[in-house]
């Protein structure tokens, strides 16, 4: 696999994973704009993630059955129209329904993964899909930054007409410089489809890592969907700029995946799953007893996605080792679980923030972390006890 090849796809996939998170930060203005509650433009990002996980079960499946090249570049003319509709929306159920549409579509991430994986030798395949899933982290973080300041600057539309126009150039520029690659299947659309429940039986090791994966990233969604409410009280007094700059500090924490993914190539990825769901659940305690100072909730953020990174570069690492004629296929199961549970993290955490504020988002947070953890030690005492996919 050439060097400017991983490149390509890391770039590609941080941007394209970009238009999913816009909206976090742009919350309050949105609700301003439509003069909605907290509650009601909560279900904007959550209608994003469903979408996502939807379009993941639809349309990454295909990945095994078409030519990955072409349908890359479809779904991105596909999204870019998904963000205009965004852009010009007359109303809140407008806007919902465009949000739904822009995650139904934003599967590239899910498509470029699996193909690094498949053209990476098996002993770097760790450090390859950590080189693609650090630049997809780094761009869910700039996402926030770059749309809490134009949202600010030139209005929460703005953002979605500048996404709509960097996607569209993003799709001519992949027919392009992407490889073209060879379909490993020939089936039927429902019996590909069909597989994915096949795999789910008989993977155990697929099943844990989905669980986990559904939990850790739901309590990630629940802390970055309500961070705008936060800053905008006291002591912050801080708009939606302020809310997406805190995206540059998880950088911090996403910068490391490459390293992670060397870890995982040769150390026990299981070992790595077990620290990340820790270290995430540590950021929500810094968050709880610390989230009203700023030195604690920067550290919580720091904290929250580099314990987030661990776990989902290491998850994948298992998953993609399991049966490599079914790369997109075991990808879609994991995402599809990771996405519903982002979409559950973030309507519980606009509900836990209309509740109990601050301390009901951490409650959240922190109590799918302990069942996450729970998942974790109950998989690995069959391991011990019984013989290992791994």
């Amino acid at each position: 696999m050439k060097r400017n090849t991983i490149w390509v796809m890391a770039i590609t996939a941080g941007i394209a994973v970009a238009n999913l998170y816009y909206n976090q930060p742009l919350l309050a203005e949105m609700g301003r704009s439509f003069h909605a509650s907290a509650q009601q433009v909560g279900f904007i990002p959550m209608l994003t993630q469903i979408g996502y996980a939807l379009g993941i079960l639809l349309f990454v499946p295909l990945g095994d059955l078409l030519e990955r090249r072409k349908l890359i570049a479809t779904m991105l003319v596909a999204t870019a129209c998904a963000l205009v509709t965004a852009a010009v929306s007359p109303s809140l159920v407008w806007l919902a329904g465009a949000s739904l549409a822009i995650g139904i579509t934003t599967i590239v991430p899910q498509l470029i993964l699996p193909f690094a994986a498949h053209l990476a030798k098996p002993t770097e395949r760790g450090k390859v899909v950590g080189n693609v899933m650090s630049a997809l982290f780094i761009g869910i973080l700039l996402a926030r930054t770059v749309s809490g300041w134009i949202g600010e600057t030139l209005g929460w539309r703005a953002m979605y007409w500048i996404a709509g126009g960097l996607t569209t150039i993003l799709a001519v520029a992949i027919l392009k410089l992407l490889p073209k690659s060879q379909p490993s299947l020939e089936l039927s659309y429902q019996k590909l489809i069909q597989s994915l429940l096949g795999l789910i039986r008989s993977q155990p090791v697929l099943r844990e890592a989905s669980i986990i994966g559904f939990l850790s990233f739901g309590a990630f969604s629940a802390f970055w969907s309500t961070l705008a409410f936060l800053l905008e009280q006291p002591p912050y007094h801080y708009g939606s700029r302020a809310a997406g700059m805190f995206g540059l500090v998880g950088i911090v924490g996403s910068a490391t995946a490459p390293v992670i993914g060397r870890f995982a190539d040769h150390n026990s990825p299981r070992l790595t799953v077990g620290l990340g769901v820790s270290i995430t659940a540590l950021a929500f305690v810094v968050f709880w007893f610390f989230g009203h100072q700023m030195w604690g909730l920067v550290s919580g953020v720091i904290l929250l996605d580099l314990g987030a990174q661990s776990t989902l570069v290491s998850n994948q690492a298992r998953i993609y080792s399991l049966l490599p004629e079914a790369q997109s296929r075991l990808n879609t199961v994991y995402m599809v679980s990771n996405f519903m549970g982002g979409s559950l993290g973030s309507i519980l955490g606009v509900y836990g923030w209309s509740w109990f504020q601050w301390n009901g988002v951490c409650l959240v947070g922190f109590s799918m972390l302990v069942a996450s953890f729970a998942i974790f030690c109950g998989g690995y005492k069959r391991s011990v006890s019984a013989p290992s996919q791994e």
